[in-house]
């Protein structure tokens, strides 16, 4: 079995049913993983311990999701050195938007890349595609996976103009 490469840090267990998407596309992919649940607010001390374990035992990425203020990420940065990418989560009066300005808007010298609210998907795909920078094996899966992403679009291109638009849901 090989090391974990990535760790997804949930600030909440709610988190999970988006992170979730996060998780799969790992999965697809073969990248070992690890989940955690702790939070920059309520467990702060327990976060930057988490965090600075993680990269002396082989972490080279880590997904953070939080909702409302969303500071997990910004703090696992300020103690990680390598790629974090935050999530934010569709949470409270704002719907996610507070949790997105409070990802994407850190101060110099704390990148956090940032995917699209509840974008767990996408963070899993950001996840591999750095790994991929060195690893070719985990880069020829990507190309494959963008190829066939591209023939299911022109696939159901093919089956709408067969169908027309009133039929091409009645399957």
């Amino acid at each position: 079995m090989q090391m974990p490469k990535v760790a997804i840090i949930l600030a909440s267990d709610s988190d999970l049913a988006v992170m979730s998407d996060a998780i799969k596309v790992l999965e697809e992919f073969k990248v070992e993983y690890l989940v955690t649940i702790s939070s920059a607010h309520r467990s702060p001390s327990q976060t930057i311990e988490y965090v600075k374990k993680a990269q002396s035992s082989g972490i080279k990425v880590i997904i953070a999701s939080a909702g409302l203020a969303a500071h997990l990420a910004g703090v696992i940065a300020a103690h990680f050195p390598l790629p974090v990418i935050g999530v934010p989560i569709k949470t409270g009066a704002l719907n996610g938007v507070d949790a997105l300005y409070s990802t994407v808007q850190m101060p110099p010298g704390v990148p956090v890349a940032t995917v699209a609210i509840d974008g767990a998907k996408n963070a899993g795909i950001l996840a591999v595609q750095i790994l991929a920078t060195s690893d070719k094996n985990l880069e020829e899966k990507l190309i494959d996976y963008k190829k066939k992403m591209a023939e299911s679009v022109s696939d159901k291109a093919v089956k709408l103009k067969e169908k027309g638009w009133q039929n091409y849901s009645k399957d």
